[in-house]
């Protein structure tokens, strides 16, 4: 039986320590606090260990602010972006140009994290090619990279002017897998891995075409609202997110075991499975890959293909005559576009940082 003496230290003991945590949740309230988004991918998958491992607290906490990390089903977490309810979020560099920057809100790219380097795949069952493909509905998430590198393989495929024959049926990234593979009617899918390896490991479906095929079209960005970056929490916050995704990023690629662990369980995968998606993730490990990357003009010349896809399918926006009218700015100060309607922005400035050893 517990003494009075013990009951009344172990009272105040727990007194003294719900006095602790109500001084920290007080400091954690009075923080400036930034909302970061992320959906089920091999190169955004870190985000999820990043939290989980203490590493994005450390970070935070460095410069006096509070992140949280939210996942989201892929389009949720545009729409949710586009709304401002939330500051940052992980999405392809064409997502950046016909989601927010199609509804008129101005965001910059601070982290290119990786280009899809055989991650994202057209997939078919019962022999299907591009030439037989526009007779048969075809599943992807719409108005994403999906539909991109649809048109691309069948432009590359000699099939351009069968492209208005399509049969798109738009179906979420959440659903894609179960309603491809429990009906055996459907014939076409269009996603990326890990949902392309949930698929394929049917033994009656292959790629026709994946994303390898087009290096460093589909790239994986970090995208911050520009007005929140443009305020000093915001540096703070962009410093941070850098200096912990380098960081996070750096022991995913070195093979250390929680961050494997972690990245994998975030998309329910085993760890072999993510190794795999890995290999076809052109991941730029190190700050200084990414600068040389985002800074050269290879950048530029793939955003214009880009770009002249989502104005011929209308996605820049309601009023939108040009493909200029959406513009794009890059590190050096080059504009493709109208200089008064910017609204995509490449910003290396905090990957510089992390190279220097400056964050």
């Amino acid at each position: 039986m517990q003494s009075k003496r013990l009951g009344t230290f172990s009272l105040l003991c727990s007194l003294a320590l719900l006095v602790g945590f109500s001084d920290a949740a007080t400091a954690s309230a009075q923080a400036p606090t930034f909302t970061v988004g992320w959906s089920v991918y091999a190169g955004w998958n870190p985000y999820f260990y990043m939290q989980k491992s203490g590493i994005l607290k450390k970070w935070a906490d460095k410069y006096g602010i509070a992140i949280k990390v939210q996942r989201f089903d892929y389009a949720a977490s545009l729409d949710s972006f586009v709304a401002k309810n939330i500051d940052a979020c992980a999405m392809t560099n064409m997502e950046a140009l016909d989601m927010p920057a199609a509804a008129g809100v101005d965001s910059t790219a601070i982290i290119v994290g990786d280009y899809s380097n055989g991650n994202d795949a057209v997939l078919v069952r019962d022999n299907l090619t591009f030439q037989t493909l526009p007779s048969k509905p075809v599943m992807l998430v719409q108005k994403t990279v999906s539909e991109y590198l649809l048109e691309r393989g069948m432009v590359l495929n000699g099939q351009q002017a069968q492209l208005g024959k399509l049969h798109l049926i738009n179906t979420s990234d959440s659903d894609i897998v179960a309603a491809f593979l429990n009906n055996k009617s459907n014939e076409a899918v269009v996603t990326w891995k890990p949902l392309v390896s949930q698929i394929v490991a049917d033994k009656s479906v292959h790629s026709i075409f994946d994303s390898s095929k087009i290096p460093g079209e589909i790239m994986d960005l970090m995208v911050v609202r520009s007005e929140v970056l443009n305020t000093p929490n915001g540096q703070k916050f962009a410093r941070a997110l850098t200096g912990a995704w380098y960081e996070t990023i750096q022991q995913v690629a070195a093979g250390q075991a929680n961050a494997l662990k972690y990245s994998a369980a975030a998309s329910g995968d085993s760890v072999e499975s993510y190794k795999e998606q890995l290999k076809t993730t052109a991941l730029f490990v190190s700050p200084k890959s990414a600068v040389d990357f985002t800074d050269g003009p290879e950048v530029q010349q793939k955003m214009d293909l880009v770009r002249l896809f989502c104005f011929k399918h209308g996605l820049l926006g309601q009023g939108i005559h040009s493909v200029d009218d959406v513009a794009i700015a890059y590190p050096n100060g080059t504009v493709q576009g109208n200089k008064a309607r910017v609204r995509l922005r490449f910003n290396s400035a905090y990957m510089q940082a992390a190279e220097q050893g400056k964050l």
